[in-house]
């Protein structure tokens, strides 16, 4: 199973290079002046603007970086409805997938999305900090590319499309340095704010175990999967199931599974 990508507003808008999968037939891959490589991605920012512009839904999600625009295809659509009801401005994630077109020599950059979760600062914050790290760890390998000392295919493939300077890789660098000092130190204890995540990380792992079909249930390493594309770490995963099996919301039919009741 393909993993999401994580990448930020600033870098993804000046993305201008799209490759092909080699099947010729999977999405193409949108490749960021970060070397991040994008098809599918989990985002996090805060809905700014909801806009119609005729079918379709287009909405702002602004992170620490910059904006990202959502496009969804039929606005009274089941996810387009969604996104009408949430209130501007809120802390979302969101999956979807990447999308590069050229028209008329300029760039269109946009994201389709699959999903959207009203979240906390707290799980934005998160995301922040997770998407600066797989950041810096791409420009590595793009300043290692540059020196004529990597051999990492996708860094490569970056580098000869973007030539990048020592500037602009130190641009991207203070970029991402900036969204993390953005993030705002919490108190070393707050209850009521933990109790609110707690419950957060609860209904989306109930929503994952619900929206299982197979007879047998949902395996939990599936669980960790997706709800780790949205941000939740393992061990707050784990713990949120075994307070829904407690609390009789869900049960284990084998070892390894659990089923909604």
């Amino acid at each position: 199973m393909e993993g999401a990508a994580r990448v930020f507003a600033g870098d993804f808008s000046g993305s201008t290079l799209s490759i092909q999968a080699d099947d010729g037939q999977s999405a193409a891959w949108v490749v960021t002046p970060g070397g991040i490589w994008c098809r599918f991605v989990f985002l996090a920012g805060v809905i700014t603007e909801i806009t119609e512009c005729g079918d379709m839904l287009r909405c702002r999600l602004a992170d620490p970086t910059g904006a990202f625009n959502l496009v969804i295809g039929g606005k009274t659509s089941p996810l387009a409805e969604q996104l009408k009801k949430i209130p501007v401005p809120s802390f979302v994630t969101v999956t979807g997938r990447a999308q590069l077109y050229r028209r008329s020599g300029s760039v269109d950059l946009s994201i389709r999305p699959d999903h959207v979760v009203v979240v906390y600062r707290a799980i934005r914050d998160q995301w922040t900090l997770a998407t600066a790290k797989a950041t810096l760890g791409q420009l590595e390998l793009v300043q290692l590319a540059r020196q004529g000392r990597c051999t990492n295919e996708h860094a490569l493939a970056a580098y000869r499309h973007y030539v990048h300077t020592a500037e602009q890789l130190q641009a991207l660098a203070e970029m991402i340095d900036c969204a993390v000092q953005s993030i705002k130190p919490t108190g070393p204890s707050d209850p009521l704010q933990s109790e609110i995540m707690q419950s957060h990380v609860r209904e989306l792992v109930m929503e994952i175990i619900k929206g299982t079909k197979s007879p047998r249930g949902i395996a939990i390493e599936e669980i960790i999967h997706v709800a780790g594309e949205r941000g939740i770490v393992t061990a707050e995963v784990l713990s949120a199931i075994e307070s829904l099996i407690v609390e009789d919301e869900c049960y284990q039919p084998q070892k390894g599974f659990v089923k909604p009741l």
